[in-house]
């Protein structure tokens, strides 16, 4: 288990900025996987935490030169928070319906797929778009 989630009982919160570019995706996997460490939820928590930092870049200012992004992960027993802070645009996420051969439009289906709920706070001044995602109690078969 990560050092970072180590008291049953405790709530532990990381945030991290990363510049807006596309390089900076694998960081971002990189930060959830430091936080998470070999937690059965790691993978999925670095997946959806892809898809949120993907579309941060592609569709808002984040993806601008000079633009940021900001990561929160914040866990308590049962429960990780995964939010993208984004610099916002004129467009909100949301689900939309892609067709076979398209190559994207695709990602909040699998976040939605992959956690508990999501959703999106904020306006074209900036946005935050979060996850939950379940944790396994220590002990707890995976």
């Amino acid at each position: 288990m990560s050092p970072a989630l180590n008291g049953p009982k405790e709530s532990h919160r990381w945030c991290r900025n990363f510049p807006g570019t596309k390089a900076q995706i694998s960081e971002a996997r990189r930060f959830v996987n430091s936080y998470l460490g070999d937690r059965p939820e790691t993978y999925t928590a670095e997946l959806v935490m892809s898809e949120l930092a993907t579309n941060a870049i592609r569709h808002s200012r984040s993806g601008q030169v000079g633009g940021r992004l900001g990561v929160t992960l914040h866990a308590g027993t049962t429960l990780l928070i995964l939010a993208v802070h984004d610099e916002g645009g004129p467009c909100t996420p949301y689900l939309c319906q892609a067709e076979d051969t398209d190559q994207s439009g695709r990602g909040l289906h699998l976040v939605e797929s992959l956690t508990m709920r999501w959703g999106v706070h904020g306006d074209e001044g900036g946005r935050t778009v979060w996850a939950l995602i379940p944790l396994a109690s220590a002990g707890q078969p995976t």
